[in-house]
């Protein structure tokens, strides 16, 4: 047996590696505070937003207009409109209002710092994972929220992820309104749709490249079985369920996607590369499903098909690189343009990454490009409001200032298009928000400390001491 000195030393080296290890996970985390921010309370009198020009998107702008909400809701837009007698007046002589944006593919609420793993609930382990929810991952008090309403995006739609290079079937996705105190307070949309990674087809023949190109194709087939499977075992499930549901276990995977088989949830298929759109447009016929293209790079070369079927495409995003290398330069920049001649159904996204998500303030630049490429400035700013809210089905209450819808909107210096631009207002269902955030935070302190040296500052070292 062991004697009492050694088993304290053991007991204290054993207690001092679990103190370290705490240590090092404070640390780690410390960065990745909560938002300081206290969301509005609900709107309790009109508001009238008077002398600006109002954007409706739907319809043509309205100079010097007035737009009134309450309850929440827009309840007129135009010029020379009867008040409310209580109404709050502000004066926007000069600025402008807009829908405010929508992201229509991030990973907002569901991840903070990338590179710290705590702060990060994008994807779950394994391939199959229908029964997902992103909705319920939502961190309300998420730094990375507050930063894009700055840019005036106030709606995003929070996609889960695949967990690893073999993730194919992540989950549903949820359109959230980006103030609130939970998840269930900012979920507009808790479940979206059904999203699935197409496996990647294009074979990479480098001699270099650590596959062969016989695996490489054998690996996307086997992917492609895979999902071919996991419909075939669903659509059993769910019959068997409405012939006996007593007898047939529950099993949280297949009855989550059974919306999809009734028809009340879209599937959002993510591809990029021409094989992989043209084989999830296949299946997809095949299974007679409703589908949405999110990526779509290459979309624009299969748009005829894309118009036939009334597929619209989620462009994710549309700042990249070409796919291939005698692709001209600016192949990225105006597929938009081409989508929109064909007449497919299209939105405008960034990239959807957890990267990308710090950078969801940037969207309407994505659109910008766009609009610098071809497409008419109005279906650039369509692209970021009212086509996204038509694709994702809350058409009704988001994406245009009309009577009746939610008074979710921003009121800028110009168009949201131009770098210049700053969103000085925003409401979310007609309440007030806040658009300080971190960055703005640490702007007003070093402007504030550079702004004291150089008040403090001698003559002789405004020169560098030189005589």
């Amino acid at each position: 047996m062991r004697s009492n000195t050694a088993r304290s030393t053991t007991t204290v080296a054993a207690i001092s590696t679990v103190l370290i290890a705490i240590i090092a996970l404070c640390t780690a985390i410390a960065p990745s505070r909560a938002s300081d921010l206290v969301p509005p309370p609900p709107q309790t009198r009109p508001i009238a937003l008077v002398g600006g020009t109002i954007h409706p998107v739907s319809a043509p702008a309205i100079e010097a207009g007035q737009i009134v909400m309450s309850g929440g809701k827009i309840v007129a837009v135009g010029k020379n409109l009867s008040l409310p007698p209580n109404a709050e007046v502000i004066d926007i002589t000069g600025k402008h209002v807009y829908p405010g944006l929508m992201a229509a593919h991030s990973e907002l609420g569901l991840v903070e710092i990338g590179s710290v793993r705590a702060s990060t609930d994008t994807a779950e382990s394994g391939s199959i994972n229908p029964n997902v929810r992103a909705a319920v991952s939502i961190n309300p008090d998420s730094e990375l929220l507050p930063v894009a309403r700055t840019g005036g995006v106030l709606t995003a739609l929070s996609v889960p992820q695949p967990g690893g290079e073999d993730g194919l079937i992540t989950g549903t996705s949820a359109l959230i309104q980006l103030d609130g105190w939970s998840w269930e307070e900012m979920a507009l949309k808790p479940r979206v749709g059904l999203h699935i990674f197409w496996p990647t087809l294009a074979i990479n023949r480098d001699p270099s490249f650590p596959k062969s190109p016989k695996k490489q194709q054998e690996e996307a087939q086997k992917r492609l079985r895979q999902i071919d499977d996991t419909f075939a075992v669903a659509r059993a499930y769910r019959l068997a369920r409405l012939h006996n549901s007593a007898a047939q276990d529950h099993d949280s995977r297949w009855e989550a996607m059974i919306p999809v088989f009734e028809g009340k949830l879209p599937v959002f298929i993510h591809a990029d590369e021409l094989s992989q759109i043209e084989s999830a447009l296949a299946w997809s016929a095949g299974q007679k499903l409703s589908i949405v293209l999110v990526g779509g790079q290459d979309a624009w070369r299969v748009a005829g098909r894309l118009k036939e079927r009334d597929i619209p495409v989620i462009i994710s995003p549309l700042i990249a690189l070409p796919l291939r290398r005698d692709d001209p330069y600016d192949a990225p920049y105006t597929s938009a343009a081409k989508l929109f001649q064909a007449g497919v159904r299209f939105a405008i996204a960034n990239d959807g990454s957890s990267f990308a998500a710090p950078h969801e303030r940037n969207l309407p630049y994505q659109a910008a490009m766009a609009a610098a490429y071809g497409l008419p400035p109005d279906e650039a700013i369509r692209a970021i409001t009212l086509y996204p809210a038509q694709i994702l089905g809350v058409a009704d209450r988001l994406g245009s200032l009309e009577v009746g819808k939610d008074a979710t909107l921003i009121v800028t210096t110009g168009d949201p298009l131009e770098m210049a631009t700053q969103t000085e207002r925003a409401y979310i269902q007609g309440r007030n928000i806040d658009l300080a955030n971190r960055q703005t935070r640490l702007y007003d302190k070093y402007r504030q400390k550079y702004e004291r040296l150089l008040r403090t500052a001698t003559p002789a070292s405004s020169t560098g001491g030189r005589q």
